[in-house]
C-alpha cells in the first residue's frame, strides 16, 4: 500500500498480452470479497482487451455497483481480432453506467464498436507530469538532434524510420538521430546504419527506462513519431513538455493531441516525412522550450483530469439501478444486434 493506493494481486496467471485466461465465474469470489471488504462505491476499469475487467464489470453490476469504463485505444472493424472484441464489448458494455474516452476520435470509435449511447461517453484526455518532464538548457543548434523513443515494431513505423533516416542525414549533414527502444525491427535499423555508414550519426540506446526518458529528450531538438496506428500518444506530450518540436504521422488520434504550431503532421510516407522534418528544422529558431512547457502545463494536467473524472463518477452514481430482467433483456438485445 503506497500513497493511499491499495493493490490486490489476483492469483491468475497471464497467458497473452498480460491478460489472464477468461474464467467468468471462478473470479466471482475474489472480486466479491474485494468489493465488500473495501466498501467499494464505483468500479472503474480500463482497456477493452482486459478479461479481468470484463468479468469484474459483470459481477459488479450483478451486485448492484455502478461501473465506469475507460477506453484508451482505437480498434478496427474488419480483422478477426477486432470483430471478436467488438462483439464482446457490445455484450459487456450493455450494462455499463458511464464510459470515458481519451479523445473525440476515440469516442466515435468506441460508440461505433460497442453500441453505447453517445450521451453516456465522456471525453477526458490523458495528462503528463510536467513537473517531471521539463526542459533544461537548450542544446546548441549547430547540431540538430532528432529523438525517437518507441517500440521498434511494425505498428510503430520502424520500417519508415529505416527509409527516412538516411535521406535526412544526406540532406542535412548537421543532423544526428538518437533512437531509444527495442523490438524485432531493431535489426533493420542496425542494418541501415551499417549500410549507410551512419554509426556516428545514429545512436541506438536500446530500452530506455521511463525514469530516464527526460534525460534523453532534453538532449534533442525534434521528437519524431512514425507510428502507422496510434491512439493517445503520451510520448508526444512528454516531448512537448520538454520543449521539443514534434514531427508525427497523421494517424489515429494524433492530430487532436497538440496545437498546430507545436506539431508538424505528415502522411505515413517516407517522402512526406522527410519534408516535414525539413520544415521542423526551419522552424527551430522560433521555438522557445520554456513557452512550450508552460503551454503544456495548462493544456494537460492531472488535477483537471481528476475533476472531470469526478463529474463522471457523480453521473454514474445517479444512474438508476435496473432489475435482473431489464439487465438480461439488454444483454440479449446486444447479442442479437
Amino acid at each position: 500500500m503506497t500513497g493511499g493506493l491499495k493493490v490486490y494481486y489476483v492469483p491468475w496467471r497471464p497467458f497473452v498480452m498480460q491478460n489472464s485466461f477468461p474464467t467468468l465465474f471462478p473470479s466471482l469470489p475474489i472480486i466479491r470479497t474485494i468489493l465488500i471488504r473495501e466498501r467499494i462505491t464505483i468500479v472503474h476499469g480500463h482497456q477493452a482487451f482486459s478479461t479481468l475487467y470484463h468479468e469484474a464489470l459483470m459481477h459488479s453490476r450483478t451486485m448492484g455497483y455502478r461501473v465506469v469504463f475507460t477506453d484508451h485505444s482505437l480498434y478496427g472493424f474488419s480483422d478477426a481480432g477486432s470483430i471478436h472484441m467488438n462483439k464482446v464489448l457490445q455484450f459487456t458494455l450493455a450494462d455499463v453506467s458511464q464510459a470515458i474516452c481519451v479523445l473525440h476520435t476515440s469516442k466515435e470509435n468506441t460508440v461505433l464498436r460497442s453500441g453505447l449511447p453517445p450521451e453516456k461517453v465522456f471525453v477526458i484526455p490523458n495528462a503528463v507530469d510536467t513537473a517531471m518532464f521539463k526542459p533544461a538548457v537548450q542544446p546548441s543548434r549547430s547540431e540538430i538532434v532528432i529523438v525517437v523513443i518507441s517500440q521498434l515494431v511494425y505498428r510503430k513505423g520502424a520500417d519508415l524510420l529505416v527509409e527516412v533516416i538516411p535521406d535526412v542525414c544526406r540532406l542535412h549533414p548537421n543532423v544526428r538521430f538518437i533512437v531509444g527502444g527495442d523490438g524485432p525491427k531493431r535489426v533493420r535499423l542496425e542494418e541501415m546504419r551499417e549500410k549507410y555508414s551512419l554509426q556516428d550519426r545514429v545512436e541506438m540506446l536500446g530500452v530506455v527506462p521511463h525514469a530516464q526518458v527526460r534525460s534523453v529528450l532534453i538532449s534533442g531538438h525534434i521528437f519524431l513519431n512514425s507510428s502507422l496506428t496510434e491512439a493517445f500518444c503520451i510520448a508526444i506530450l512528454e516531448a512537448a513538455s520538454c520543449g521539443l518540436l514534434t514531427v508525427s504521422t497523421r494517424v489515429g488520434e494524433v492530430p487532436e493531441v497538440l496545437p498546430d504550431d507545436m506539431i508538424i503532421l505528415a502522411e505515413p510516407d517516407p517522402g512526406d516525412m522527410v519534408l516535414a522534418i525539413e520544415r521542423a528544422i526551419s522552424m527551430l529558431p522560433k521555438v522557445d522550450p520554456q513557452v512550450m512547457h508552460h503551454r503544456m502545463r495548462e493544456l494537460y494536467n492531472w488535477h483537471d483530469v481528476a475533476k472531470r473524472t469526478e463529474i463522471v463518477y457523480d453521473r454514474a452514481l445517479k444512474c438508476p439501478n435496473q432489475n435482473l430482467l431489464e439487465r438480461v433483456s439488454r444483454y440479449i438485445l446486444n447479442i442479437i444486434c
